[in-house]
């Protein structure tokens, strides 16, 4: 028996690993941060989401609160691919949603980490992406979004793989792990932890929950209940012969979606770096972060990082959307240091994220910042405000390092068109759509990125002190008024989101404008003052060619193939 069980979790593995394999190169890849109110500067919650996927357009999806006639039904419709999945049940009342925020300050962004690819229930009609933006449209707090959720794929169904979902509201943040159950019944096993209030968390394509305090009863409305879970989480897995244990020995990770190299390499390390850039003692999960994954009794790993840490410092706003362009700088893997960031220390590669030579495979680094983000945001939850104006969502399009994190009110009810749903598509360009032209800005700077950059995070910077600044005067403005007339205050809240992106829109269309214009040829120009009797003026210019280092480089592989030889006449 012991070598059956023994042989069926070494298949099982195997056959896991190539499904992570199939997911990291072909499917979405999502990071996400997650801080309380006790680990803020400003004492709101604060979620990040970073849409990535090489297929997504970038856009902001919108829904207005509505009231539905008994026995209305809601088309599902899966939201990767746009295929049609089925109906349900409409509610009497949905509310307004802002991208991933909704007006009662509820915010939720998840992560795929895909699990045991047999789980897969291709008979449900919920797939992952409608389960947030149903339960934005459903939920008033984070406990009934996770209640919405589970009961939903209860009675419709799972149509996803495994999923991570963060999910917050102006008071609580919650990490929620789920997988079906391969369609040997209906529904999902799942469970829901809270983040401690003064701590953070992060997941990014690998399930992070391992063992909990598994409860008999969900009671939603407890506020000391921290622990939810499905009644069968463990006993599936019994099932299944996933494990075999005692209860207390589960871990939901462990167990559904085993750690691999990638799923520690490619994912778990966007966790590390986050981790590392507001704690200490890090550098003892680096060796895991790298890849090198330990593993113990029931195939378990044994030297994963935690679920959550305190940061030495509370975090602000500008620091997490900082974080979300990391590329590993500082460490051993920084992606601007080795040869393939070329002579401008470009901290990017170009897909496939594993490629082989010689019969070996090799990996590009995967970090947090990446160039096929769709869209990400912010989540910024402020529980001394109002909900309509206290939920922003701080809503960026394309490259998380090179975006502008534009501020959305969730109880807006218009939208900037350039971030609009329907405007352009990713082969339809207009110079009207945000995500075009942010494109634009990004792959402009990725041929020259040590020289443009820095003029990127310049023009960023202008516009969220002037974000932040007019924020610090309006929101008490805005409250004021909602106090005495609620219509004002929104259609107030509208009018400044709008022109928020309009003008972040106009100012990358400059900024594009500006960067061709000024690097232009390989050349990197500057106006100069038109001499006198002069019509016209020859801007200064430089051609800084590609640094010390990278000319070295050349001379070591190439020897003296571009050596130049004087003759006697020089």
């Amino acid at each position: 028996m012991k070598k059956t069980n023994l042989s069926k979790f070494t298949i099982g593995l195997s056959v896991f690993c190539l499904s992570v394999f199939y997911l990291i190169n072909n499917s979405n890849a999502c990071t996400n941060f997650i801080v309380t109110n006790g680990a803020s500067t400003d004492s709101s919650i604060m979620i990040t989401y970073a849409a990535d996927s090489h297929l997504l357009y970038g856009e902001l999806y919108y829904w207005k609160a509505a009231v539905h006639a008994p026995g209305t039904m809601l088309d599902v419709y899966e939201w990767d691919t746009g295929k049609y999945l089925g109906k349900i049940a409409q509610v009497l009342r949905t509310y307004n949603v802002v991208g991933n925020v909704n007006e009662h300050q509820v915010a939720i962004g998840e992560t795929t980490y895909g699990g045991r690819p047999e789980l897969v229930d291709t008979t449900g009609i919920i797939d992952y992406g409608s389960l947030m933006y149903i339960a934005l449209q459903r939920a008033k707090t984070a406990r009934e979004a996770m209640q919405v959720m589970t009961e939903l794929v209860e009675e419709y169904g799972y149509y996803s793989g495994g999923e991570s979902f963060s999910i917050a509201d102006k008071n609580e943040a919650w990490i929620l792990e789920i997988i079906g159950k391969g369609g040997k019944s209906k529904g999902v096993v799942w469970v829901a932890l809270k983040i401690p209030d003064g701590y953070v968390s992060a997941h990014a394509n690998q399930a992070r929950i391992t063992t909990f305090e598994y409860q008999e009863v969900n009671n939603w409305n407890d506020p000391e209940q921290t622990t939810f879970n499905s009644p069968d989480v463990i006993t599936f897995a019994r099932e299944m012969e996933y494990f075999y244990g005692e209860d207390e020995e589960f871990s939901f990770s462990d167990t559904y979606a085993p750690l691999t190299f990638g799923g520690a390499r490619f994912c778990e390390i966007r966790v590390w770096a986050f981790f590392n850039a507001i704690t200490d003692g890090m550098e003892e999960y680096w060796e895991y972060a790298k890849g090198n994954v330990k593993f113990g009794k029931h195939g378990y790993a044994t030297n994963r990082m935690p679920l959550w840490v305190k940061p030495t410092e509370k975090l602000s706003l500008r620091n997490v959307m900082d974080l979300m362009g990391d590329h590993l700088e500082g460490t051993e893997l920084d992606m601007s240091k080795d040869i393939g960031a070329g002579p401008y220390n470009l901290p990017y590669r170009w897909r496939p994220l594993t490629w082989k030579l010689d019969d070996k495979r090799y990996i590009n680094e995967r970090a947090t910042a990446t160039q096929q983000t769709g869209f990400s945001f912010v989540g910024q939850l402020r529980p001394w405000l109002p909900d309509p104006i206290g939920g922003i969502n701080w809503f960026g399009v394309d490259d998380a390092a090179t975006t502008v994190y534009v501020p959305l009110f969730g109880g807006i009810t218009e939208v900037p068109y350039a971030f609009e749903e329907g405007n352009g598509d990713l082969m339809e360009f207009t110079m009207e759509s945000a995500f075009w032209i942010f494109n634009l800005v990004a792959n402009w700077a990725y041929t020259r990125y040590r020289d443009m950059y820095p003029d990127i995070v310049k023009v960023q910077d202008e516009l969220y002190k002037e974000f932040f600044n007019d924020l610090a005067k309006l929101d008490k403005e805005f409250t004021e008024i909602y106090e005495t007339d609620k219509e004002k205050a929104i259609a107030m809240i509208t009018e400044y989101s709008v022109k928020a992106g309009e003008k972040t829109h106009q100012r990358w269309t400059e900024l594009f404008a500006y960067l061709f214009t000024k690097y232009m040829d390989g050349y990197i120009k500057t106006p100069s003052e038109v001499p006198d009797g002069y019509k016209f003026f020859v801007p200064n210019y430089e051609w800084p060619g590609y640094g010390e280092e990278w000319y070295r480089r050349i001379v070591e592989e190439t020897e003296d193939q571009f050596l130049y030889k004087p003759t006697i006449h020089e």
